[in-house]
């Protein structure tokens, strides 16, 4: 395959970025995302030119480390993170362009990398099990409906990755708060500090910058996770609740 690939350039967090283009012309369509940047990479390095900086850890989907905007979509044109991306889902000449989270809190570092701390401090706001819960219990000892146990390890499966802040036109982060907080609300030992987590959380979510959501669903559209919308309706629930009792 050949492309060509656009990309956004940028040294540092205050240096203004433009897009660049190059050339590959020996592209395996069974090369993922990640490996192609790899290559071209290796023929910048050289030619004697900056590689173009961009981030990843494990490359299987699980750390969420790789979110760029692909041609527009977060992660690209299929519902999966960066890394698990292929080539052969592009076209053989196509016109790649590469981008970094958009978003205000996103503070883009450089080239590609963007600063996801505040995805951080959200966490270290209240997402998070503090109460002495003892020691390891008998199997069965505390009973958690089933339903319930499948919707906490079906949000817990959010990474992280960023990719509804990015997809989202008002730059929210409300799908994935509302994944940390359905995930704890489900457990029991996420009971004790369920109010004030969801207060606290939030607050932190609007001192970071984060957009406000309207419900345009985007988020849930582009989640590699596939979070549903609906922890949003549960986020706002618990908000109303521990309004009620005086959060």
């Amino acid at each position: 395959m050949k492309i060509t690939v656009k990309v956004w350039r940028q040294t540092g967090p205050e240096a203004p970025g433009k897009l660049v283009s190059y050339q590959l012309d020996d592209v395996s369509p069974d090369m993922s995302f990640l490996e192609m940047l790899d290559v071209l990479n290796e023929n910048l390095a050289t030619s004697g030119e900056e590689p173009i900086a961009f981030d990843s850890d494990c490359r299987e989907g699980i750390c969420g480390m790789c979110g760029l905007m692909i041609n527009g979509s977060a992660h690209g044109p299929l519902r999966t993170t960066t890394c698990q991306l292929h080539m052969r889902s592009f076209s053989d000449g196509e016109t790649i362009t590469i981008e970094p989270w958009r978003a205000e809190p996103f503070k883009v570092l450089r080239d590609l990398i963007v600063d996801r701390g505040a995805f951080d401090r959200i966490i270290s706001a209240g997402g998070f099990v503090s109460v002495n819960t003892g020691s390891a219990p008998e199997a069965h000892s505390t009973l958690v409906p089933k339903v319930n146990a499948d919707r906490a390890f079906d949000t817990a499966a959010c990474i992280g990755c960023g990719a509804c802040v990015a997809a989202c036109p008002n730059a929210a982060a409300m799908l994935f708060l509302g994944a940390k907080v359905t995930h704890l609300g489900e457990l029991p030992q996420g009971q004790p500090e369920r109010d004030s987590r969801v207060v606290k959380m939030l607050n932190q979510h609007d001192h970071e910058g984060f957009g406000g959501c309207t419900n345009v669903g985007a988020c849930a559209d582009a989640c590699p996770k596939e979070i549903p919308l609906d922890v949003i309706s549960q986020l706002n629930q618990d908000l109303r609740r521990a309004m009620v009792k005086g959060y």
